[in-house]
């Protein structure tokens, strides 16, 4: 007891130093990572060990020597792949972390081997078939009786009592109304039915007379009296004849 008393001492006291060093620029350029490296440049303040560049790493910042490379838990951390890198491991100073690279069914076997025989997983997962939870049973409805609805009773609408006033009498009594005599209707009377004449056969009359009379042709209308035809004047010409030289006569003679 007195050991690991002592273990999980030196464990704290390595978390409180909480040493970070981070290279020199970044958060200056996004292309740079948290990753530390040594400043080599011949100006570089990080190098001279400015107080604003940050820490460099030097004796004094390493953890205990004897939790140096401990896991937080107090065990030595212990890469597995397969279920034979099982074998030979102590399960009281040695725990095993499970390859990202290894797959759900081979990783399910190297679970159960290690946990049944003691050996402490520090990157435990829960199978498929444990997260999932059975279905229950589907349970049946018993039907419920229809409910009675009851109807509420109308209230009855109160009547003002009169109060009697002095000096006057209470009114008479409202007569019964006579009903109104109705007058009977006459019965209707059939309406007697139209004699109709009996048909006379015309007699055929003469093919002459059923012709009728031809219509009157129309008189032709007058032909309209011819208009004398309207004289043509010459037309005048736009430019004047040019007037003859003495060379043009003589030769026209």
């Amino acid at each position: 007891m007195q050991m690991a008393d002592e273990i999980r001492r030196l464990i704290r006291v390595r978390t409180q130093k909480g040493a970070v060093f981070k290279r020199d620029g970044f958060g200056k350029k996004s292309q740079l990572s948290d990753s530390w490296r040594k400043p080599r440049g011949q100006h570089n303040k990080q190098r001279e060990q400015k107080k604003a560049k940050g820490a460099l790493p030097k004796p004094g910042f390493g953890s205990p020597v004897a939790v140096r490379g401990m896991h937080p838990s107090g065990f030595y951390d212990v890469l597995v792949f397969t279920v034979k890198d099982l074998e030979g491991l102590n399960p009281k100073t040695q725990a095993i972390r499970i390859a990202a690279k290894i797959g759900r069914r081979k990783r399910a076997l190297i679970q159960e081997q290690a946990l049944s025989s003691g050996l402490k997983v520090l990157n435990v997962r829960e199978s498929r078939s444990a997260r999932m939870p059975e279905p229950e049973p589907a349970k049946v409805k018993a039907e419920k009786p229809e409910k009675k609805v009851k109807k509420k009773a109308k209230p009855e609408k109160k009547v003002k009592k009169e109060t009697p006033v002095a000096g006057k009498e209470k009114k008479e009594t409202a007569k019964p109304k006579i009903p109104k005599k109705v007058k009977a209707e006459p019965p209707l009377k059939a309406k007697p039915k139209k004699e109709t004449k009996p048909k006379v056969p015309k007699a055929k009359a003469d093919s002459k007379a059923e012709e009728k009379p031809k219509r009157s042709p129309k008189p032709k209308a007058k032909p309209a009296e011819e208009t004398k035809p309207r004289q043509k004047t010459a037309l005048k010409p736009a430019t004047k004849p040019k007037k003859k030289t003495g060379k043009e006569v003589k030769d026209n003679e």
